[in-house]
């Protein structure tokens, strides 16, 4: 469990997404202007495959994340923190399907033979198509990993080896991953815009894990009665 912990903790303060999200989107993707988008991405290719990078390292240790915290977290309930790793899975799955647009679209702006057959006005329109299709199913994304996030909250808050806010502060985070992500389909004029600042609360629970992890006692998880395969899960292995 103590390696468990500070191999979750590590996965998350190695991700680089605050790189791509914070330094290199606001200097390329220009909200509602296609073709300064497009001319951004064109000058500045290599920053912008940088970008991708990023993310796919990110998906990556969300990979890594998902089976340390099964470990760290089984001892509370081991079929519940089966299933919170399987929605993190399911949401790394959805959001690299999203990134595929990107890697679509800086193929499609860098090579000449897209330019030339489909000329300027319908490749920004393809690029837009590309765009959209990464932010929308970037967001379907965000929904799964909030129910992560809240299954995470409650076995934290019923571990008594992680502090309990920590979970109250998880929980509340995936209100917020809820809400902001189905904006533009329910609500696209409401003013929630300062909700992802929010996600900096998530940073606490990696903190923790680095710096506090290593004092977390050992447990052991009830056995799965019945099968051990991923799919057969006894619910009854809650563990008091």
């Amino acid at each position: 469990m103590r390696q468990a912990a500070l191999t979750a903790g590590i996965a998350y303060l190695l991700m680089p997404v605050s790189f791509a999200e914070f330094f290199v989107n606001p200097r390329i993707m220009v909200p509602g202007d296609v073709e300064k988008t497009v001319s951004n991405i064109v000058a500045h290719g290599k920053l912008f495959v940088v970008a991708i990078l990023c993310y796919f390292v990110t998906l990556v240790l969300d990979v890594v994340i998902a089976w340390a915290l099964y470990y760290l977290l089984a001892p509370v309930n081991r079929a519940l923190s089966l299933l919170t790793a399987w929605f993190r899975l399911m949401y790394t799955a959805i959001a690299f399907v999203a990134l595929l647009n990107l890697t679509n679209l800086f193929r499609l702006l860098t090579n000449p033979v897209f330019a030339k057959a489909f000329g300027t006005g319908p490749l920004h329109a393809q690029a837009l198509l590309f765009l959209n299709s990464y932010r929308y199913e970037w967001s379907v994304s965000l929904v799964v990993f909030a129910i992560h996030l809240g299954l995470l909250g409650w076995l934290i808050v019923r571990s008594g080896y992680v502090p309990a806010w920590i979970g109250v502060l998880l929980v509340l985070d995936a209100f917020g991953w809820v809400v902001y992500p189905l904006k533009p389909y329910l609500y696209p004029t409401a003013p929630i815009d300062f909700l992802p600042l929010f996600g900096f609360v998530g940073l606490v629970f990696p903190l923790w894990l680095v710096v506090r992890g290593w004092k977390i006692p050992e447990r052991e998880a009830e056995p799965i009665r019945g099968s051990e395969t991923l799919g057969v899960i006894g619910w009854q292995d809650d563990v008091r």
